[in-house]
């Protein structure tokens, strides 16, 4: 058995005198050090005629202890896995998870008006003017290195339908918004939301029938409508996150039958019916709406978004998508659901992604004012976390703020 070489000062310290735990009542005894590991370090000293009392000279100062500190025999570890962490540089060379502004995209918020609307259960985030707003916010989100953004439109009252008509209208606002954007920045990778909530007078991603029940292929009928349009705008990739059964083959095919066969589908595959979304609904004024005797109205989005309590329901749900034509999965909310974000990653060969909801933003922001965590250190911690369980590409809204961080590292 050959054994490596040992070090000078690996066999220097060898020659030291050390401590021998005591048993109770009995003093502590100045012995040598008798391991068979020490046996060994001798052994390969003597055959290599090595001298342990020479070193190199040199103006480093050995470093001090604290007074008082107990004087110990080094345990006999073969491994210490603390010689891995031991500087920056080489924390750094063994980093495995790397997070860049290129992991990032970044959700926006549209009105059709000129001026920003700071939206206050989102500090930080406003309802920005499509011509103006949006084109300054996006201009710095490039700045910084994020070129993915995703459009979310607030609707009028007024254009808003029981059967929400007014998503594939083909000057409507989210259409506008995605022209403009690739007419000013080409090479701006646009993600769009399908979805019936921002453009239905009950707050729901379907039709609603008079019994409560959303409409399914009804509803996909009109999310294939809305997704062309947004394809003809220019958008790069449809997202729908209606969570409604056999939409994302059912918009393929429609892509495909216009010609869109570039335009890809980024489906919500894991969307759960989580308590995070309060401010995203506040931000477009889509929360689901009070019903009647005559019209009832689900109170929450739990017969067709999942249960967040269920695991295995989300292997099925990516299954489907990815046999139907899916580019990248999506999980969301991200931080409550890295399981689910680890389960899709080990399950496909398409892209992940995770959406870092408004819940979660506004969670960090308010714990951050108050003083309670470093907003930087946490917020970053948050999209490793992410990144690390699986996503590729993570949806926040701290996007141009976590890039910025990045670039001062």
């Amino acid at each position: 058995m050959h054994h490596r070489p040992a070090s000078a000062h690996a066999l220097a310290k060898l020659k030291m005198s050390v401590f021998v735990f005591p048993t109770c009542g009995v003093a502590p005894s100045i012995v040598s050090c008798n391991s068979r590991r020490a046996q060994r370090l001798a052994a390969s000293a003597k055959a290599l005629d090595v001298d342990v009392n020479l070193a190199p000279p040199t103006t480093r100062i050995a470093p001090r202890v604290p007074e008082g500190a107990p004087v110990v025999p080094p345990q006999d570890l073969a491994s210490r896995p603390r010689r891995n962490r031991r500087s920056s540089t080489v924390r750094e060379a063994f980093r495995e998870t790397i997070l860049t502004p290129s992991n990032f995209i970044y959700p926006i918020f549209v009105h059709d008006g000129e001026d920003d609307i700071p939206i206050e259960s989102m500090p930080g985030q406003s309802r920005l003017g499509w011509k103006t707003g949006m084109i300054d916010k996006v201009r710095e989100a490039r700045a910084a290195g994020v070129n993915q953004v995703v459009v979310f439109p607030k609707t009028p009252d007024n254009l808003k339908s029981e059967t929400a008509e007014e998503c594939f209208n083909p000057n409507g606002l989210a259409q506008r918004s995605i022209s403009l954007l690739k007419d000013t920045f080409p090479d701006l990778e646009v993600y769009t939301d399908v979805a019936l909530d921002p453009y239905n007078t009950m707050g729901h991603d379907g039709m609603v029938r008079s019994d409560g029940v959303v409409m399914n292929d009804e509803t996909v009928y009109y999310l294939c409508k809305q997704a062309v349009s947004q394809a003809r705008a220019g958008a790069d990739v449809i997202s729908p996150s209606d969570m409604m059964d056999g939409r994302v083959g059912a918009i393929r095919e429609a892509l495909d039958a216009e010609g869109f066969t570039n335009v890809a589908i980024m489906s919500y595959t894991a969307k759960y019916n989580s308590a995070y979304y309060g401010p995203f609904r506040d931000a477009l004024a889509s929360a689901p709406r009070p019903g009647s005797e005559d019209w009832k109205i689900p109170k929450d989005k739990a017969e067709y978004q999942m249960d967040p309590a269920n695991f295995r329901e989300c292997l099925r749900e990516a299954a489907l998508d990815e046999a139907e034509g899916a580019d990248i999965m999506m999980v969301k909310p991200a931080g409550a659901y890295l399981d689910i974000i680890r389960a899709l990653k080990d399950n496909t060969t398409l892209p992940i992604s995770a959406y870092q909801v408004s819940g979660e933003y506004s969670m960090l922001k308010a714990a951050s004012a108050a003083g309670y965590l470093t907003e930087k250190d946490a917020v970053l911690e948050s999209l490793i976390a992410i990144k690390r369980a699986g996503a590729d590409l993570t949806l926040t809204y701290y996007a141009v703020d976590a890039a910025k961080w990045l670039q001062e590292m």
